[in-house]
């Protein structure tokens, strides 16, 4: 089995998610993408966030049509800040995978903070890190040792983000083309990034 794991807030999942995990997909012919919504990540004001269960029940709502897709509630089940490399070896042992069977999927962006992270060497040592990337990356910024424990997908690049998607809510600009039908309909009957 070839597993790749793909964490995030997901607030809300965006077409881009979708569009980068189906593409990876094909190109490294996983068995499944695993999305794996983080509970309260390390890197970022969790106090910001919509609540989990609205987080998840969006992502349900987003891959339920894919059968390629589903979803990982460890971080949930776990609670707390969750730190990826706990996340990769509890999925290692759940799924009886070798380091090489296992891929982790990040974006560009965050890539420039995986040095700040739970155990990064270990981390690059424990999976596969595949990096889609995203404008404006400059791999000079980036330490060798990690350069050297990850490869770039080749996968096309989506101008979409879910801060720009909060932001256009707030401001009364449609995001009907950047989610699902069915995430947007769940933001608009919670009413989920009004002001």
């Amino acid at each position: 089995m070839k597993l790749c794991l793909f964490g995030g807030t997901f607030d809300p999942p965006h077409i881009g998610h979708l569009l980068i995990a189906q593409t990876i997909f094909e190109a490294e012919h996983f068995d499944k993408i695993i999305f794996i919504p983080a509970y309260r990540p390390p890197h970022k004001n969790f106090k910001k966030l919509s609540n989990i269960e609205h987080r998840l029940k969006m992502l349900e709502l987003a891959v339920a049509e894919n059968p390629h897709f589903s979803i990982s509630d460890i971080e949930i089940r776990r609670q707390g800040i969750n730190y990826s490399i706990d996340t990769v070896r509890e999925l290692q042992v759940e799924y009886k995978l070798s380091s090489n069977d296992i891929y982790f999927l990040i974006g560009s962006d965050t890539l420039g903070g995986i040095v700040d992270w739970k155990k990064p060497r270990e981390l690059v040592r424990e999976c596969r890190v595949i990096v889609a990337i995203r404008p404006g990356f400059r791999p000079s910024d980036i330490p060798p040792w990690l350069l050297e424990s990850i490869r770039f997908a080749n996968i096309p690049r989506f101008e979409i983000s879910s801060t720009v998607i909060r932001n256009r809510w707030k401001g009364d600009k449609t995001i009907r083309y950047m989610v699902t039908q069915q995430v947007w309909e769940y933001i608009n009957k919670h009413n989920l990034y009004s002001i």
